[in-house]
């Protein structure tokens, strides 16, 4: 494994035709605060992520996942990661240079092996937040990622290689063999996850709360308010955290969770979860079953944006 130049998870920016009904939503239901829009873009924050933003919206024709954007620690860092990529014959897509989104700092754009864009940056102005109180059931900040791949063992093996991240657990199946990896880039069991799917595309993003009680009231409100519900409230094997998954307006699935768990990394050693064995989808047994309706959620619609760079 190479040196580890990604230290954690920053944003994940979507494209949608119905602009003004997504950012509702986000805003008015799911609870993101919108910090800065201009004409057809927005950037919602995270109330207790020092975060510029969390989620970026995008008025386009076409729905699409834009990019997914990681941190770095510093300039240096950022230059060597993009030096090691451009060796490696790694598609870049804009050269290390300032950034002129919310917050600047310094960063660059490639393509992963699935076509996917995704950003590197550093020195990133800490966004002003706050502590989340007891029973306030908005995010905290952006929990993981989880991408489709139809050649997943590839699109792993290139996040293992050219970035670094380690495997924390797999899922695997009797009759499709494995099915999910868990990757890591710091303590926390994941913040992407490669998931065996029909075509590219977003398979979910994830939103950590607070703590049981406000994801409970989360989980609620979004259950009161009509919000088609995908699979949950339960708790995963892989990860040991809740899970509650609902449809977007644009219907990519996005979750509530709480409590991913932390691992110490030098003493750590991968599982294989059977997926067969509910108490690994679901330790409480608290939600409903894992189906072909859960499943064809999570393929979500084939991603436009695969080795199409996004235009801002």
């Amino acid at each position: 494994m190479n040196e580890r130049l990604i230290t954690h998870l920053r944003h994940v920016d979507l494209a949608v035709p119905d602009f003004d009904r997504q950012l509702d939503f986000y805003t008015g239901m799911w609870g993101l605060k919108q910090e800065t829009t201009d004409d057809g873009l927005s950037f919602l924050a995270a109330e207790g992520s020092p975060e510029q933003y969390q989620v970026r919206l995008r008025k386009a024709e076409e729905k699409r996942l834009d990019l997914i954007s990681f941190g770095s620690a510093d300039e240096a860092s950022v230059d060597a990661l993009a030096l090691q990529l451009a060796r490696d014959g790694v598609q870049l897509i804009t050269e290390p240079d300032k950034l002129t989104t919310p917050g600047g700092g310094y960063g660059f754009r490639f393509f992963d092996v699935d076509g996917r864009t995704i950003e590197v940056s550093a020195d990133v102005d800490v966004r002003v937040h706050r502590k989340i109180e007891e029973g306030e059931s908005i995010p905290v900040k952006l929990s993981h990622v989880v991408v489709n791949s139809p050649n997943p063992e590839a699109t792993v093996a290139f996040y293992d290689r050219h970035l670094g991240f380690a495997l924390s657990d797999t899922l695997t199946s009797p009759h499709m063999g494995e099915v999910m990896w868990f990757l890591r880039t710091n303590r926390y069991h994941h913040s992407l996850a490669i998931a065996r799917g029909p075509h590219v595309a977003l398979h979910h993003a994830s939103f950590e709360l607070r703590g049981i009680d406000e994801y409970m009231r989360g989980t609620g409100r979004m259950l009161r308010g009509g919000v088609e519900k995908v699979w949950g409230p339960g708790r995963h094997k892989a990860g040991n955290n809740t899970f509650s998954y609902f449809l977007d307006p644009h219907g990519n699935t996005i979750e509530y969770t709480t409590e991913l768990e932390e691992l110490d990394e030098d003493t750590w050693h991968p599982h294989l979860y059977d997926f067969s064995d509910p108490e690994v989808t679901d330790q409480w047994g608290t939600a409903n079953a894992m189906s072909e309706f859960v499943a064809k959620q999570s393929f979500n619609d084939v991603d436009r944006g695969s080795f199409v760079a996004p235009p801002v």
